[in-house]
């Protein structure tokens, strides 16, 4: 794992080298181990910062250039058929003269030009400059597990992998961008490849983009998607656990390669206890793993059922547990996300890699699991509405909605209202519900923002994914929208950020290329059968679960923050968010935020993602008003709550 950046003075002037080191000095958390620049031509400048995993040699820095210094690159990711690339490429006479991926990536550029892309099999953003053909070619993975931003104007380019970088540009503008508001108020981020400041981009995933340098112009290609006209494979039952269980074992095997530490996540669920039974069985020494649970509240803590797994495959087991003074994190957080991200389980990801990097460089994780085997209640949800007549679900809602306050606290009943309130409601609209933070986003908008909002604008991406598949049945639907829209805005965000804050590389093999490919031909019934998620991947791997494991429904990596912000976290509330000198009042109705604080207080509702959300908006708001990203002072695990 890396950190890259560059830019590209279209007008020819040269590059300012103190400007790209600064950028390339805002990503030195991704690579503390090596720092490189390069100008291969004075007005285009190349950075990037050192993660050692493969090849510990000098010779696989970057950024890295051909034999005849014409064609460079720098690149972030790890690439696990490298191997097998660099035999066939020897073949074709090249020669290398190091032992890293990178070098595979860049003679595979210079013998198969653009096209070198499909031939990766891993997780990557990377940059190439070509200076026969003049022209920059940059890439990021099929569903985005690495990160990469650019910034495009008429008289330069630039791109990195985090956005702070690019703020590190003194003739990039900072202007915040008003339109990413009402969509960050329903999914908790901005939905690519909109951020939070005018005229800067998140490449998407799956997404090669090729610029011709001499004149600025750019086009956009897509080199990899799922085949949404094929049928459902027409498999039994053993054929797709055996089809499932050789695929998975593979995608484990490929990811154990480093010349470094190595070991896995393990929360205790299904997911994450799999790649840790798989690793047990493909390692000739004992995993290292890492749990997190909550102090206080049974709920959130998953460290009994990790330290079962940890038991039955004696790994190393370290777990650590969070305290509430955690919120102290915020600032860490935002920074590191470099815009809002109202997604709460970032607290314990981000504890849970500092944890990690103490003892190891990389870690595998389950991500993925919930994701193509349909592990989320709300796709339980999406199959059922699409059964049940409006008038009973509507009843329940009103039924619900009048319920004592003190039922209506209980979670699940507070998943019964939220299920009902929309299932009677058109189907993208249904969907977005599901995931919202907010319920009722133009509620919470100052007027001149909500007038743009009544047109439901956020519904866009929905409409937009469920375009792509209008025959297919409502779960497949409903996992192509999840897959296309919070795995990769979400999820891996969360994972890239917080992991890179402490220089740790993650891996998914659940997120393999050919599990993904055969998850998403399998039936739906192989996914959710009744009321049992990912049926065919427990039964899979059922001698890999203890009963324990298999038998446990959805738990999900989330945070007591009902309790937290009644109690612990209350005053934070009045300071940050109630305050006359709230920067949200700018784009917010301070009356409608005081009305979910009180609901939330007073326990009428459970709004805690909603002021979360609130709340790391409003961070995000004082620190761009400071104008400098600085990194605030590193908290100590001690500090958090060992």
């Amino acid at each position: 794992m890396c950190g890259i950046c560059g830019i590209v003075n279209l007008n020819g002037e040269p590059v300012d080298e103190p400007v790209l080191a600064s950028m390339a000095g805002r990503l030195r958390h991704r690579g503390p181990d090596a720092i490189g620049l390069a100008r291969p031509v004075p007005w285009v400048g190349l950075g990037h910062t050192r993660l050692k995993v493969i090849d510990l040699s000098d010779a696989a820095n970057q950024p890295m250039a051909s034999r005849d210094g014409m064609t460079w690159i720098v690149y972030n990711g790890e690439i696990y058929n490298y191997r097998e690339l660099r035999r066939e490429l020897e073949s074709h006479d090249c020669r290398f003269v190091s032992r890293s991926d990178t070098e595979v990536i860049l003679q595979a550029y210079e013998q198969w030009g653009e096209a070198c892309v499909a031939r990766l099999d891993g997780m990557f953003a990377f940059a190439v400059f070509d200076g026969r053909r003049r022209r920059l070619v940059l890439a990021r993975d099929r569903t985005g597990k690495k990160p990469l931003f650019y910034y495009h104007d008429p008289r330069r380019f630039a791109f990195a992998s985090e956005l702070k970088a690019l703020l590190a540009h003194p003739l990039i503008p900072h202007a915040i961008n008003a339109r990413a508001v009402p969509s960050y108020l329903v999914y908790g981020y901005p939905p690519a490849p909109e951020t939070f400041y005018e005229g800067m981009y998140s490449l998407p995933p799956a997404m090669q983009m090729v610029m011709d340098v001499s004149d600025g112009t750019a086009r956009h290609t897509v080199y990899w998607q799922l085949d949404t006209a094929l049928p459902p494979l027409r498999v039994s039952k053993d054929e797709a656990i055996r089809g499932i269980r050789d695929r998975l074992t593979q995608a484990v095997h490929k990811r154990l390669m480093s010349d470094v530490p190595l070991g896995a996540f393990l929360s205790g669920g299904v997911d994450s206890s799999i790649v840790v039974g798989l690793m047990s069985r493909l390692m000739d020494r004992p995993v290292h793993t890492f749990s997190i649970g909550f102090r206080g509240d049974a709920r959130y803590d998953e460290t009994p059922y990790a330290r079962l797994v940890a038991q039955r495959y004696r790994s190393r087991h370290t777990e650590f547990i969070v305290e509430p003074k955690a919120f102290e994190l915020i600032e860490r957080l935002v920074y590191h996300h470099d815009q809002p991200f109202g997604d709460a389980s970032a607290i314990p990801t981000f504890l849970l890699c500092q944890l990690a990097k103490e003892h190891v460089t990389v870690a595998l994780n389950g991500d993925g699991g919930d994701e193509l085997f349909a592990g989320y209640r709300r796709f339980q949800a999406a199959v059922a509405s699409a059964m049940l007549p409006p008038w009973l679900t509507n009843g329940l809602a009103w039924g619900l909605a009048r319920a004592p306050r003190a039922l209506r606290r209980h979670r699940r009943v507070g998943e019964a209202l939220r299920f009902c309130e929309a299932a009677g409601q058109p189907w993208a609209q249904r969907l977005v519900r599901w995931v919202s933070y907010c319920p009722d986003p133009a509620a919470l908008l100052r007027p001149e923002l909500s007038e743009g909002a009544q047109a439901v604008e956020w519904l866009s991406p929905a409409r937009r994914w469920l375009a792509q598949v209008p025959r297919r049945s409502p779960l497949y639907q409903a996992l192509w929208f999840n897959f296309h829209e919070y795995l990769p805005n979400d999820l891996h965000v969360k994972m890239d950020r917080c992991s890179m804050a402490h220089g740790l590389e993650t891996r998914s093999p659940l997120l393999d290329t050919d599990v993904i490919e055969y998850a998403f031909g399998l039936p739906d019934r192989f996914k959710l059968n009744a009321f049992t998620t990912k049926a065919i991947l427990k039964e899979a791997f059922a001698d890999l679960l203890p009963p324990t494991i298999r038998r446990r429904g959805k738990w999900g990596f989330g945070v007591p923050l009902d309790s937290w912000f009644r109690q612990e976290l209350r005053e934070a509330l009045g300071d940050l968010l109630l305050s006359p000198e709230a920067r949200v009042n700018a784009y917010l109705n301070p009356h409608a935020i005081r009305r979910s604080c009180q609901a939330h207080l007073n326990g009428e509702r459970d709004l805690g993602l909603q002021l979360w959300s609130l709340l790391t908006l409003e961070v995000w708001l004082r620190m761009s008003a400071r104008g400098a990203w600085t990194d605030p002072a590193p908290i100590s695990l001690a500090e958090a709550g060992r």
